[in-house]
């Protein structure tokens, strides 16, 4: 409660600050934005009820990045923990939910839920490339629950570049350190009833990491979107319009789930095992989406969109470790390195394999599929002195995860592996986990005065199953199957307010958190009560948001993934009461606010993430360890800065961003981490330029990691892992 009393210090002195000047209120422009986006604008981020972001088209040029997890970092209450260094794969948490795979919060694509199966499987091992988004918008806090079924933490929506209004082309070539590369593409145009957009991204890179006897480390990633719109003439007395929207994505990355022991980190931070050198993740996604627009008048508008979403993969990687015929999994081996010394060193290829001596590679063969329709009404009116707004959504859902796995086993000789037992297909996993999912919500707002009250409710009715045929039936006859189901029915309620005085606003609300429980009979949703009261706040130049936050867990969800050196079998269970409190703070200021020619804006972040669990338990394979009552939730750092500084002029521009990222801990815990749990803090520099020579060409130029600093990103799935190294890239845009 201490982020509280800060907070509203905070409000109180900018309230009373604000009282003596003279200017305009802060209005809310009322407008009936499109079902695609959250809010489509900085402008409505900054008015809404509940805490949000809006990453906008410029910000996210600045530095061109690749990298998820480095464009979100500026976001205050975001928490990332990277992975593979080049953000393929982003853990992201959102006030304090679990970060592992993004797995406890909504991430959408244009409005539409992108996880491969959001409800049965919402592990994101598919994440759109964000170098190919026009913006991004994250939504935290109360008035949230229009978009679920994740509502705890909050809601990212990434949304894809439009069909433009005019005729428009574009190339934007890159190439850099690590012999990366990348080419993104578009060509698009509207006429009166007919409008187009095709998009083309490819990304490559040989990797920073360095296999013992040589290799790629890299990954080659491609992107095709294409939109197809129409529409009746403006004139028309209701105006309609469709667009379809095709996206195709491949992806073939040579990662890894091993990772480093202390000691080889120490010497060689960037070293790979000869264990690793058959892992590759192969991937393939389509998503086909129909959005249908209704719009009656400018006050009332009827949204229908359909989607599908097809995504296999078969990540392939050395999951198990043999000696003298007894198989121990990767997480255990790396956790534990003295015990199993003898494990490590057939891991890292310095002896060759004896008699039942194999490192076991499973083939980590999946398929997702997800399908939905769903349609939003938005109706609104103006009183005499008040506005009100009524948004109503429903949605049908289905997905389904289909895993047919199997396990190979490799000998090392002569440091290098060698296949000596194929595995059949089917006889690692041979199971079906589904979903069907009826969710819908009603929100009303109302503005009077200088208040806005925005009250709402969401519905889900979730069906969870599970059809496992067992490893000896590959064929799937059904003789050994095995079912299992859970169902869950809930009502999300939530309220929100916001208060404009002359240049600060107040706002703040509760809502309920959910998070759909796995198909495991009986087992509980996670479900909290979340609050938070924060101020906007705008003089002289200097404008920020301040934000208390308050989450308190009934019941937290604990999975198992391997991703965090568990099984990988996805079961979840109870963690019980936990609480989640912090503040988030941020601050905006031009510090050459009376030139006409330069600009030069800056912007400090900060997040501070207060966690305890408040009752003792063992988490099952030793996941989060064994849990007592005060300890501090694992992969979320306490503290979080960043800062970024700009020069700006029509020509060009330099920009600067720093972030720290504070020390987090790998198994539950409390008082100073052990170091062989500990994932030490870092401060990271990077550095954007451009210069446009007409608005047809510019160069661009951006160096990743300016002083060079080696650091550690996580310890998880099994060892540390490194992050990026000092890397420099430029390239060139052209313009039609």
């Amino acid at each position: 409660m201490k982020c509280f009393l800060t907070s509203l210090s905070l409000i109180l002195f900018a309230n009373s600050f604000a009282q003596d000047q003279q200017s305009d209120s802060i209005k809310l422009m009322e407008v009936v934005i499109s079902a695609k986006k959250i809010f489509g604008s900085k402008f409505a981020a900054e008015n809404r009820t509940g805490s949000s972001y809006y990453i906008s088209p410029e910000e996210i040029k600045k530095f061109n990045y690749t990298d998820v997890n480095r464009t979100l970092r500026q976001v205050p209450g975001v928490n990332v923990y990277e992975e593979d260094g080049f953000g393929l794969r982003p853990n992201i948490s959102l006030r304090g939910t679990s970060p592992e795979r993004s797995a406890k919060i909504t991430l959408m694509e244009d409005g539409v839920l992108i996880a491969p199966a959001p409800y049965s499987a919402p592990s994101a091992y598919y994440f759109p490339t964000i170098s190919r988004m026009q913006s991004v918008e994250i939504l935290k806090g109360s008035s949230q629950i229009q978009y679920g079924p994740y509502t705890t933490g909050g809601a990212i929506n990434m949304l894809s570049t439009e069909v433009p209004n005019q005729f428009g082309a574009f190339v934007n070539t890159r190439y850099g350190s690590f012999q990366s590369g990348s080419i993104h593409a578009l060509l698009g145009d509207s006429k009166k009833n007919f409008g187009y957009a095709v998009e083309y991204l490819n990304y490559n890179s040989n990797g920073f990491k360095e296999l013992d006897n040589g290799g790629n480390t890299g990954f080659d990633k491609n992107d095709l979107v294409a939109k197809f719109k129409v529409n009746t003439n403006p004139e028309a007395a209701v105006n309609q319009e469709f667009e379809l929207k095709f996206r195709y994505s491949d992806e073939t990355s040579n990662e890894t789930y091993l990772g480093l022991t202390q000691s080889d980190f120490n010497a060689s931070p960037f070293r790979r095992y000869v264990g690793s050198e058959r892992d590759q993740m192969n991937t393939e996604h389509l998503q086909i989406m129909g959005t249908h627009t209704l719009k009656f008048s400018d006050y009332f508008v009827i949204t229908t969109t359909g989607y599908i979403n097809d995504f296999n993969r078969n990540w392939y990687k050395t999951d198990f470790i043999t000696i003298d015929g007894e198989r121990q999994g990767i997480g255990t081996v790396f956790g534990d390195v003295d015990t199993y010394a003898s494990y490590i060193d057939l891991a890292k290829g310095t002896v060759d394999s004896n008699g039942d001596d194999f490192l076991n590679v499973r083939a980590n063969n999946r398929e997702y599929y997800s399908t939905g329709i769903q349609s939003k009404l938005d109706y609104h009116w103006s009183g005499e002195n008040t506005f009100h707004d009524i948004e109503i959504g429903l949605r049908y859902h289905y997905d389904e995860e289909d895993r047919f796995q199997w396990i190979d086993d490799y000998a090392i000789a002569n440091g290098s592996m060698l296949l000596v037992n194929a595995g059949v297909p089917g006889t690692n996993a041979n199971r079906i986990s589904e979903a069907r999912a009826f969710a819908s919500y009603a929100q009303y707002k109302v503005k009077f005065n200088n208040w806005t009250i925005m009250p709402g409710i969401r519905y889900e009715n979730i069906r969870l199953n599970r059809l496992n045929y067992g490893n000896n039936d590959v064929e799937r006859t059904g003789i050994d199957l095995s079912e299992r189901e859970n169902n869950v029915d809930v009502f999300i309620p939530g309220i929100g307010f916001n208060y404009n005085f002359s240049n600060v606003s107040v706002f703040g609300g509760v809502h309920k958190g959910f998070s759909p429980p796995s198909n495991q009979p009986g087992e509980d949703p996670e479900e909290s009560i979340n609050y938070e009261l924060g101020s906007r706040f705008s003089y002289a130049g200097i404008s920020g948001e301040v934000v208390a936050f308050y989450n308190d867990y009934s019941n937290l969800l604990g999975s198992d993934l391997a991703a965090t050196g568990g099984t990988g079998s996805l079961d979840q269970f109870n963690a019980g009461e936990v609480k989640v409190q912090g503040l988030e703070v941020l601050v905006n200021y031009n510090l050459l606010p009376n030139s006409t020619q330069y600009a030069l804006p800056i912007t400090l972040g900060y997040t501070l993430t207060d966690t305890e669990f408040l009752n003792s338990f063992g988490s099952e394979n030793d996941i989060w360890g064994t849990v007592n009552a005060g300890d501090e939730l694992p992969y979320i750092s306490k503290h979080q800065f960043n800062g970024s500084l700009s020069f700006e002029h029509s020509k060009y521009e330099i920009n600067l961003n720093a972030k720290y990222n504070g020390a987090f801990r790998t198994q539950a815990g409390t008082g100073t981490i052990p170091d062989n749990e500990l994932v030490d803090s870092n401060f990271i520099f990077d550095l954007g330029g451009k210069y446009r020579f007409s608005n047809n060409v510019a160069i661009s130029a951006n160096i990743i990691n300016l002083f060079d600093e080696t650091y550690a990103v996580a310890r998880v799935p099994a060892g540390l892992r490194p992050g990026h190294p000092l890397g420099v890239y430029a390239g060139l845009e052209l313009r039609l």
